[in-house]
């Protein structure tokens, strides 16, 4: 890429741009989904990274990562972006969601005494489950059906609640609170390392959360940089 970018490009546009580079920001644990409308130099010192050692390694994932082969959601309809976060992310989230529940459950129990922590990562998870599947289901009901009679011109975003930006505020606040548990349970497990004399259940929990955070951080990137803004832009153009 070209490092002036990062002085015009906020993260988020630049995993838009290239899909690929979430896994550099996912190696130096940079936000790129809620924390997606800042520059990357911004966020490079608040979080105390080296902004040089990123820029080498996004040049050289740009240079010698073979193309994505998911879609360029920013080029797709809509309608098609939503079915896709709904039958991809929701669903993942919804079958995985029981499985982690049982694993942090049990876990706890077994190592709780020798790894007080566990139980935090426990509750924490229940927490962040709770609210997202409250979230989903809000998404679902009102926020997507409104995005597709937005962009099909059948309704206005005035014939429900005045403006969409009120429900994707609203969601995106709520994607925050995800991203906070989500880091809560990076910090309580060390980066979901697993531990000398880990039994099975706590090598395949933590294994479970990794990709949990990996898929929720595309899940939430691509409702706030690309569904939202496309929406807010639909609204705007439909006035």
């Amino acid at each position: 890429m070209n490092t002036s970018d990062e002085k015009v490009l906020t993260i988020g546009e630049m995993v838009v741009e290239d899909p690929s580079r979430a896994r550099v920001f996912e190696q130096f644990g940079i936000d790129y989904c809620c924390g997606g409308k800042i520059p990357l130099a911004k966020s490079c010192a608040s979080r105390g990274v080296d902004l040089e050692s990123v820029l080498v390694a996004l040049e050289k994932s740009d240079t010698t990562t073979e193309p994505s082969s998911d879609k360029d959601w920013s080029q797709e309809p809509m309608s098609d972006l939503v079915d896709h976060i709904v039958s991809t992310h929701h669903s993942y989230l919804r079958e995985e969601f029981p499985r982690m529940t049982t694993l942090t459950e049990r876990v706890a129990v077994v190592h709780g005494d020798r790894h007080p922590e566990l139980l935090e990562v426990r509750d924490v998870f229940a927490m962040m489950r709770n609210e997202l599947e409250l979230h989903m289901q809000k998404e679902e009901q009102i926020l997507f059906p409104m995005i597709k009679q937005l962009e099909s011109g059948s309704a206005t975003a005035a014939d429900h609640c005045g403006t969409i930006e009120n429900p994707i505020r609203m969601m995106e606040h709520e994607h925050d609170v995800a991203g906070d548990a989500l880091g809560k349970l990076r910090a309580l497990t060390d980066g979901f390392v697993i531990p000398v004399g880990a039994c099975t259940k706590y090598r395949v929990m933590l294994d479970g959360l990794a990709k949990l955070e990996v898929d929720l951080h595309q899940h939430i990137h691509k409702e706030n940089n690309i569904l939202f803004p496309k929406a807010l832009a639909a609204e705007t153009h439909s006035v």
